[in-house]
C-alpha cells in the first residue's frame, strides 16, 4: 500500500515537474530565438541555419531551469496534496514525516542524475554542433542585405558599400574593402555589377573598375573592364570557434588536471582542442566545471526544503508565514548555488568548502531535525 501512495506521489511531481520544466523553457527558448534573429538580418545566414541553431539551444535552456522548476514541483504539490488533506492518507498508512522526507531526497537523486546528463554530456554536445553548424555554413542571404547607401560588413575583414541598386538588380558605385593577411588590403572600385548565383555560390560580377592592392612595401593598380569576386570563401563575424561552454567535458577535466599536475604548458590554452580560439583562462574552465558538476548537487537540498512543509511549526505566528518562509529559504538557497560561482575559483580550502558546500547542507539540515527531535527523528 506503501508503495502505491508513494508511486502515486512521485509520479504527480514528475508530471508537474515535466510540464512546468518544458513550458518555462520553451518561453525562454521563444524569446531567445527571437534574439537570434541576428544570424539571419546581420550576419547573412539562412532561415534552415537559424532554426537549427536555435533548436539546438533547448537543452541548455532546460538545464538551467532544472533546479527551479523541481522546487516549485516538489513545493506545489506538496502544498496540494497538503490543503485537500491527502497527506492524512501517508500518516494513516503507518508512514512517518522522516521517512516522507527520506523518500523526497531519493527521489531528488533521479533528477540529480538527470541534471547531470544533461550538464555533462548533452548541452556540451549540443552546443558544439551548434558552433560547428554555424561555421560550416555558408553566408545565403548576403545579397538581401546589400543596400542602397549603406556600409555592409556581416563577414570577417570585408566591407561593401552600393551607392545604387536598380530596380532590375543591377548595382551602382560599388565599393569594396577587404583586409588580407600580413596587413595586406585590397580595394576594389567598379562603376556597376550584378550578383550572380552559380553552383550555390553567390559571385559579385563587376564592371569599368580598378583593383587596388596594398602592402607595407608597395601599392600597385590594376583595371578591368569585367572581373568576377567570389563571396563563397568568406566568413561569418559570428563567433566560430568553441566557446568554454561547448568544448568536451572530459577535455576540460583533463586540461585542468595538466595544468594543475603536469604543468604541460604555462598559461591555460588546450589549444590541441579550441585551435584558433583565444586563450582560455583557467577561471573560465573552473567556473564551467562548477556550473557542469557541483550546480546540479543543489538538487537535494533544494528537495529537502520543500519536504518541509510536512513538519508543522509549534508556534502559530511563525505558522501563519511558514509556506512564505519555506519558499523564501528555497529561492536563497538557489541564489547561493549561483553565488558559489564566483567563489569557486578562490584556492585552498574556500575552493573545497564550496565543492561539499550542498552536501554539507544536507548534513546540516538532517542535523537542525535532529535538534529539533532531540535526535529522535521517529518523533516527527
Amino acid at each position: 500500500m506503501n508503495k502505491l501512495i508513494f508511486r502515486k506521489f512521485s509520479l504527480d511531481i514528475f508530471n508537474f515537474f515535466l510540464i512546468s520544466a518544458f513550458s518555462i523553457s520553451f518561453i525562454i527558448w521563444i524569446i531567445q530565438a527571437v534574439n537570434l534573429l541576428d544570424l539571419v538580418s546581420d550576419d547573412g545566414h539562412g532561415l534552415k541555419v537559424y532554426f537549427y541553431y536555435a533548436t539546438l539551444s533547448f537543452p541548455k535552456i532546460l538545464s538551467n531551469t532544472i533546479i527551479f522548476v523541481f522546487f516549485i514541483s516538489i513545493f506545489y504539490i506538496i502544498n496540494k496534496y497538503n490543503n485537500s488533506n491527502e497527506l492524512i492518507v501517508f500518516w494513516n498508512n503507518g508512514i512517518r514525516k522522516i521517512e516522507f522526507i527520506n523518500f523526497i531526497l531519493k527521489l531528488s537523486i533521479i533528477f540529480l542524475f538527470f541534471h547531470l546528463i544533461l550538464n555533462l554530456f548533452v548541452v556540451p554536445t549540443t552546443q558544439n554542433l551548434a558552433r560547428n553548424y554555424i561555421k560550416d555554413s555558408k553566408i545565403e542571404f548576403l545579397p538581401k542585405l546589400i543596400s542602397e547607401k549603406k556600409f555592409i560588413n556581416v563577414v570577417n575583414n570585408l566591407t561593401i558599400f552600393v551607392e545604387k541598386i536598380n530596380k532590375d538588380g543591377e548595382l551602382k558605385k560599388i565599393y569594396i574593402n577587404e583586409t588580407l593577411e600580413d596587413n595586406k588590403a585590397k580595394i576594389i572600385v567598379a562603376e556597376n555589377g550584378r550578383m550572380i548565383r552559380k553552383n550555390d555560390n553567390f559571385i559579385l560580377r563587376l564592371f569599368n573598375g580598378g583593383i587596388t592592392n596594398i602592402d607595407k612595401e608597395q601599392i600597385y593598380k590594376l583595371n578591368f573592364s569585367e572581373t568576377d569576386y567570389n563571396l563563397s570563401n568568406l566568413s561569418t563575424k559570428t563567433v566560430t570557434y568553441p566557446k568554454v561552454q561547448e568544448l568536451n567535458t572530459l577535455f576540460l577535466f583533463n586540461c585542468i588536471k595538466e595544468y594543475f599536475y603536469e604543468k604541460k604548458f604555462s598559461s591555460l590554452e588546450c589549444k590541441e582542442r579550441t585551435k584558433t580560439a583565444p586563450e582560455k583562462s583557467l577561471k573560465s574552465f573552473l567556473e564551467e566545471i562548477y556550473k557542469r558538476l557541483i550546480l546540479p548537487f543543489y538538487t537535494l537540498i533544494i528537495s529537502l526544503i520543500g519536504a518541509s512543509l510536512i513538519i508543522s511549526p509549534k508556534t502559530k505566528y511563525f505558522n501563519k508565514f511558514y509556506k512564505l518562509n519555506i519558499f523564501l529559504i528555497g529561492v536563497f538557497a538557489i541564489i547561493l548555488s549561483q553565488i558559489g560561482l564566483k567563489f569557486f575559483v578562490s584556492s585552498g580550502i574556500i575552493l573545497y568548502f564550496i565543492i561539499s558546500l550542498p552536501l554539507l547542507l544536507v548534513l546540516s539540515y538532517y542535523l537542525i531535525l535532529g535538534i529539533v527531535t532531540k535526535f529522535n527523528l521517529g518523533l516527527l
